[in-house]
């Protein structure tokens, strides 16, 4: 009996965390909400740089010790790589500058949640903590459709901070998409 109220007890337990990631209010984390929005701002910045260029608006930097480690956005259209997304190169970066693929200590911040590849990558650098602005309900894999970040099953769980300056986020990927489809519509001259 006491084996099986030990298991129930740490599932239990479980679920009550998995709640947790499931609220629509960020997560509590042990950074500085000045912090998360000056470094998500940034990350705006870089989503924004991306659009100027024709790719889909999402901005990620890659923080140690208070300092950006690296920086960058998408660029699948301009690379015609499906691997560009804005959190692989700034990892890829980060790893040449720190000179190793583990990211401890590392918080990543991206205007979007990150899909499966993403959170993986984020998972195997090991990466502390993720930091993202609006959900992702068609490829979200943090939150949305999946839990990579915190699936028990994986080697390297992160902490995760849901919902930073996500309006901005969002609107800004709205944008993006309104004139896409506008120009779409517009006649050939």
């Amino acid at each position: 009996m006491c084996g099986v109220e030990s298991v129930q007890r740490r599932a239990s337990s479980l679920d009550s965390r998995r709640r947790a990631l499931h609220r629509k209010d960020p997560v509590s984390t042990s950074s500085s909400i000045a912090d998360d929005e000056r470094f998500m701002a940034e990350a705006i910045a870089e989503g924004e740089v991306a659009s100027a260029v024709g790719e889909i608006p999402v901005g990620c930097v890659l923080v140690a010790g208070g300092q950006i480690i690296s920086r960058a956005h998408n660029l699948r259209e301009r690379t015609q790589d499906p691997t560009a997304h804005a959190e692989m190169i700034a990892l890829r970066a980060a790893a040449v500058r720190l000179r190793s693929w583990r990211l401890l200590d590392v918080t990543c911040y991206v205007t979007l949640e990150p899909c499966p590849m993403c959170a993986g990558a984020l998972v195997h650098a090991r990466v502390a903590r993720v930091v993202y602005g609006c959900d992702d309900p068609k490829a979200g894999a943090v939150r949305s459709l999946f839990d990579i970040g915190q699936d028990p099953r994986l080697n390297h769980r992160f902490e995760l901070t849901a919902g930073v300056l996500g309006d901005a986020c969002s609107r800004q990927l709205s944008g993006f998409f309104a004139e896409v489809r506008r120009k779409r519509r517009e006649p050939l001259l």
